[in-house]
């Protein structure tokens, strides 16, 4: 994984020490398969602990680790870092799931905070610094019964539905292309286009996948359909939307944005989202941070533990030939 220190976040001392009772751990961790230090390694590696950044397990790598036989990754997705040849002699499993849980209580948060108009409130407040009529300032505030649209029933997406719906009175729709209406139904939601979806809805937040089909869905014209004082989330890739296109719209000051993720992952220094006011920008904090790589840790743990028992993963990952790398 790179970098290196981020193994001491995810396996702290008592984790790591949880670790060593089960398998016998490498004392450096790798950034690339390919020195001496490396290949002698992964020559002696049964199972193979991939975090962010990790190289790519080629079929090179493969054929200097003749006992690997598991890839257990602190990260959403193993597929893409093997090759066909690995997907199919190796078994998977990934803390995706795990990672989730974050970027949906994150989504859950701005959502609330969108459909109550904190951040304008908070803004007015500190420059006005007096008392405030809320109900005349901001009559449109609250969430209850408020429009809320998913883009992408994936993972992260149910994550949020299921949660908003246990703490709020939300009138939630979801687009998704590959959602059948019965399970949307069993999810407790409307199925809709993504035109009516943005048409419609107060918060709009994004969660779908990133591939080739998705790379900027949200548009010029999607994005003039949210109606004035939307606000528009995005937790997945800044890939999704059309970037030129939102900035057009949050400089008219017509939207609002809470952006985790843009394209590139960091902007210039003199990009506009730094100081727009109508613009929440923060640096990728939706997913595992600080202590909650912890959590991330200890799930990879308990996966190592169960190979080792001779058991099944509990997030096991079919490394499908179509899905990993090329």
């Amino acid at each position: 994984m790179s970098p290196p220190t981020l193994a001491d976040f995810l396996l702290p001392p008592a984790t790591r020490q949880r670790l060593e009772t089960v398998v016998e751990v490498t004392p450096k961790v790798l950034t690339e398969f390919t020195s001496d230090s490396a290949r002698q390694a992964l020559a002696e590696t049964d199972i193979l602990l991939a975090g962010w950044g990790s190289p790519h397990l080629d079929d090179q790598a493969l054929a200097r680790a003749p006992r690997l036989s598991a890839l257990v990754c602190a990260t959403g997705a193993a597929a893409p870092l093997v090759t066909a040849s690995g997907a199919a002699r190796l078994r998977a499993t990934n803390a995706g799931l795990i990672n989730a849980a974050p970027v949906a209580e994150y989504t859950i948060a701005m959502i609330l905070i969108a459909g109550k108009q904190i951040l304008p409130a908070a803004r007015l407040y500190r420059t006005q610094r007096r008392f405030l009529d809320r109900e005349k300032t901001f009559p449109a505030a609250g969430n209850y019964r408020r429009r809320v649209g998913i883009v992408g029933a994936s993972r992260i997406g149910r994550l949020v539905i299921s949660g908003l719906q246990k703490i709020a009175e939300l009138n939630i729709v979801v687009s998704d292309p590959f959602l059948a209406a019965a399970d949307a139904h069993a999810l407790g939601v409307r199925l809709v286009s993504l035109p009516e979806l943005m048409e419609t809805c107060d918060v709009v937040s994004v969660h779908a996948p990133h591939n080739a089909s998705t790379v900027g869905m949200i548009n010029a014209d999607l994005l003039a359909l949210l109606p004035a004082g939307g606000t528009l989330i995005n937790t997945s890739r800044g890939e999704l939307i059309d970037q030129e296109a939102l900035l057009n719209q949050l400089v008219s000051g017509r939207i609002n944005a809470v952006l985790d993720v843009t394209t590139p992952d960091v902007l210039a220094p003199e990009h506009p989202f730094y100081d727009l006011e109508n613009v929440l920008l923060t640096p990728h904090m939706a997913g595992s941070v600080g202590n909650e790589l912890t959590r991330m840790g200890s799930h990879v743990v308990d996966e190592i533990t169960r190979f080792t028992r001779g058991e099944a993963f509990l997030h096991e990952e079919i490394l499908a030939p179509a899905l990993v790398r090329r």
